[in-house]
Parts: structure tokens; sequence; C-alpha cells
């Protein structure tokens, strides 16, 4: 898992004002929490921190007024719906051999059975234990061969060594369904029925 260092400062502005006044700057306005600590609001710099944000589960060693260094994750980022700019980041404090929970990407590899089967995501993210800093950034899981009705269960996925389900076990991550009827039968059907009412 990787490490990004960025340096943050306190912040001391609070509303709508202060943060458009902070992203006109390149930054992004951001809440430090956990620990049981009052939470810290800082400023981030919105680069860097966009950058950083495209590794899934990042671990962010802030140095924050180059007086004080603490190791956090993303909990929550908040982007413009049109733009996609960062408006504002939760971040949660972590030490380092602390389990913490996290969702992990589920990706897949290989091909289903032939005959049009269709893969449905149950799960997007698989919920997750993990030291907070070795959280993987994903699990892969092979869907060689899956017919209709085949399906994979949260305990069927190997886990890279030091992660624990967070989920239960028999949760189903992925199953595969028969690929859809044509639309007209259902049309006849619809007909026959109105057909039996009248």
């Amino acid at each position: 898992m990787s490490e990004v260092k960025i340096s943050a400062a306190t912040r001391t502005e609070f509303g709508k004002g202060a943060a458009r006044r902070i992203r006109r700057e390149d930054k992004v306005p951001g809440v430090l929490y956990g620990h049981g600590s009052d939470p810290l609001h800082v400023t981030l710099p919105g680069h860097d921190l966009l950058m950083a944000l495209r590794t899934p589960n990042v671990l962010i060693a802030l140095d924050i007024d180059g007086k004080t260094k603490e190791l956090a994750i993303p909990k929550a980022v908040q982007r413009d719906p049109l733009k996609g700019f960062l408006e504002h980041v939760d971040l949660l404090l972590v030490k380092r051999g602390e389990q913490v929970n996290v969702d992990i990407y589920v990706q897949t590899e290989g091909e289903l059975a032939p005959g049009g089967f269709l893969l449905e995501h149950v799960l997007n993210a698989l919920p997750v234990q993990a030291e907070a800093t070795h959280i993987p950034e994903s699990v892969t899981v092979s869907i060689e061969g899956l017919s209709a009705g085949d399906s994979i269960l949260a305990k069927d996925i190997t886990l890279p060594k030091g992660t624990t389900l967070a989920v239960e076990e028999d949760t189903v991550v992925l199953q595969v369904l028969a690929a859809q009827a044509e639309e007209a039968p259902e049309g006849e059907e619809a007909e026959g029925e109105e057909a039996a009412e009248a």
C-alpha cells in the first residue's frame, strides 16, 4: 500500500465563503477526526490531494503546519457534481498497527461460460478489516466458466494476508444471471392478460 506525504495547514475560517476562497487558491478544505480527539479543520493542496485519491484507501502522511505529523485515510470525499473538482474531504486518523474497517474494490478475471450470461456485482466493494498501513487496494476474483445460478460469496474470496472480512461470510458478492428473454413474448403475455380481464 502506498503512503503519500501531503502538507496541510490548520484553518480557522469556516462557512461557504471561506470554503470558496480556499478552493480558488487550488486548495481543499477538510476535517481530520478520530481517536477521540476533537475534529481538526485543515486546508490541503488540491492537486496533491487529487493525485493521492486516485489510489483507493490511500494512506496519507500529513505534515500539519510543519509541526505535527499524522497518518490518515480518506473516509468521505465530496466532488463538484458537474466539474468533478474536490470540494471537501473527511480524513480518519490512524496509527501504525491499528485495525481499520474499509471497503476494497472487487475486480474480476476470466470469462463466464458460453451462453450470454450476465454478471451482477451485488457488492462493488467488499467490507474488510485490515492493518491501517497495509490496506489492500482491491481483490481479484476468477469468474472463469461460471453460468446462470452460480454465485461467489464473501467467504469464497481469497483475501491478502492480515485482512479479514467485515461482512457475513455467506454474503453474495457476485452472481451470474441468465440472459434476459426477448421483450416481444412479454408484450404478448400482457395483451393476453388484458383480453382475459375483458
